[in-house]
């Protein structure tokens, strides 16, 4: 029996930081959503846990003990008691320490895999419990629809929407982008935090100069994008993707010719 989940990219509309917790991490508002694009995990009965990583992005993926599918596997089978083991295998194609929450979509998938080979079939609230001890975007990505984020990014409320369906493009220099640094760049100031029916324009991700403090070619990701007669653009997450919402689709693929000259990775795709 082989059982697949396609772990979808995750992207921050607003990313509003807060303050600095006495733990060390930083409070925080984010409206996330995610994309139809996103890597693909699919597991078969097994006698031990294994994980085999392929795709463009398998290499900074890597297949070790830090991998977030093994560990949220090994994380699942303590907690539900289970002994069986799992073959997982992941095709990579959500850039890494790009913004998008690859590790973290790609453990959420596991868990919802997991739940179904072993026959367990946890209601997401459940898994979304679970998931919180292994990241902060970890618990959103499991049911993989646009909501409200606070505390770490774990505490979940829904977020009214029309967006479904919406064109974006995901634009990435290729360059990664590690989120300790970008929290360590940030000034500190709190701006306030999300307003209830704000509109996107008038929301921010506070991530953003700090990102291009570690990575300044953001800043001309970001100029191009704008150029492109986008809805919103915005720095996704810690950098270094960025997207651009557009109301057509022919808007959205001419605006991926006209970056491609550029030569960075870029995805045209959808909101879920």
């Amino acid at each position: 029996m082989l059982l697949s989940e396609t772990a979808f990219a995750k992207i921050n509309l607003a990313l509003h930081l807060r303050a600095r917790r006495p733990d060390g991490y930083h409070e925080l508002e984010t409206i996330f959503a995610f994309t139809t694009f996103g890597d693909r995990l699919t597991v078969e009965p097994a006698t031990v846990i294994t994980l085999t990583v392929s795709g463009e992005f398998a290499g900074a993926a890597g297949n070790g003990t830090d991998n977030l599918v093994l560990r949220a596997a090994h994380a699942f089978a303590v907690a539900s008691g289970m002994s069986a083991g799992a073959a997982l295998t992941l095709d990579k194609h959500i850039p890494v320490a790009a913004g998008l929450g690859g590790g973290s979509a790609d453990a959420a998938a596991a868990l919802r895999l997991l739940s179904r080979l072993w026959g367990l079939d946890w209601p997401e609230t459940r898994l979304a419990a679970l998931a919180a001890g292994l990241g902060s975007d970890v618990p959103a990505c499991v049911a993989s629809q646009t909501c409200f984020g606070a505390g770490r990014g774990e505490m979940l409320a829904p977020w009214p929407t029309s967006l479904s369906g919406t064109p974006v493009l995901l634009v990435n220099p290729r360059v990664a982008v590690p989120t300790g640094l970008v929290f360590a760049g940030w000034d500190q100031c709190d701006q306030g935090g999300i307003a209830d029916g704000a509109p996107l324009t008038a929301l921010r991700n506070d991530m953003t100069s700090a990102a291009m403090g570690v990575a300044p070619i953001i800043a001309d990701v970001l100029a191009a994008l704008a150029d492109t007669a986008p809805l919103l653009a915005r720095m996704s997450g810690s950098g270094a993707t960025c997207l651009a919402l557009y109301a057509d689709p022919a808007v959205c693929d001419c605006a991926a010719l006209a970056v491609a000259r550029h030569g960075w990775w870029q995805m045209v795709t959808r909101l879920r």
